[in-house]
């Protein structure tokens, strides 16, 4: 059973609670904007305060990071968070196999022009498929895992997928990327956000971190912006069960999950 509870007036925030038998715990936040502008600035003050907040406990802070159309807003107010970059270690979470970097469509592109260009972060992790793949999937593994990301910026996608784990997903694949044949939907969405000229340019194939190691992250701050989000949102929070045909539902199994709408993307969702 799930309810919506208001928890807030300014922010709108609303908390989701799941009732297990006669216990209820808090697993999933929803913060409510007007527009993407609002939200996107909201996600970054949450972001950044989290930052900031594992550098004075432990001098170094681990951040990992999407891409697409939907996380502009956020990637542009993180930009004027008041973060010493210095300390933050970067990861970043899935990219096209047989893209050139040079492609707008290139999420290596995409991150160190919109971001990492513009910060000089203490270490910039790239999942960059242009060499030996294996050899990029041991490397990566091995630097996610020597210790717990802090911050992991998720975004959900048209058809509920988170990074590149399409439905249905693999819940239960123990290592941190593989590689994964790309959905017809998740194509198309791509084509629509303008990133390529037909479907067939798109890739049908990519590197992805894992369910499982998503989950991993300390915190999961979630930016949702747009009416083609709203489908996904719906069936997310909505969803009778955690399914594998709804990826973005496994971010129920986590323990400190907070999704940033706007109006659009919350326009299914009774709040």
């Amino acid at each position: 059973m799930v309810k919506f509870i208001s928890n807030g007036i300014d922010w709108k925030l609303m908390q989701i609670v799941l009732q297990i038998t006669a216990e209820w715990r808090i697993y999933m936040k929803i913060v409510y904007s007007e527009t993407p502008e609002e939200l996107g600035l909201k996600a970054a003050k949450h972001t950044a305060k989290l930052l900031r907040q594992y550098i004075n406990q432990q001098g170094i802070a681990r951040l990992l990071m999407s891409t697409g159309a939907s996380q502009f807003t956020t990637i542009s107010a993180l930009l004027k968070e008041d973060v010493d970059w210095g300390k933050v270690e970067i990861f970043h979470l899935d990219e096209y196999i047989d893209l050139p970097a040079t492609h707008p469509a290139s999420f290596v592109k995409y991150l160190d022009e919109r971001f990492v260009s513009q910060i000089q972060p203490k270490a910039m992790h790239y999942v960059d498929t242009k060499g030996d793949i294996d050899q990029l999937i041991t490397t990566l593994t091995a630097e996610v895992q020597k210790s717990p990301i802090d911050v992991g910026l998720i975004g959900i996608g048209e058809n509920a997928h988170i990074a590149f784990n399409d439905p249905p997903a693999d819940f239960d694949c123990d290592e941190a990327f593989i590689i994964v044949e790309l959905t017809k939907s998740c194509r198309q969405q791509q084509l629509g956000e303008g990133w390529f000229k037909t479907l067939e340019d798109v890739p049908k194939r990519a590197v992805t971190m894992t369910v499982q190691q998503i989950l991993k992250s300390r915190h999961i701050i979630s930016a949702v912006p747009f009416k083609v989000k709203a489908q996904a949102i719906h069936d997310t929070l909505t969803a009778r069960k955690i399914t594998p045909l709804i990826p973005a539902t496994a971010l129920r199994n986590h323990d400190d999950v907070t999704i940033y709408l706007d109006s659009d993307s919350a326009s299914l969702v009774d709040m």
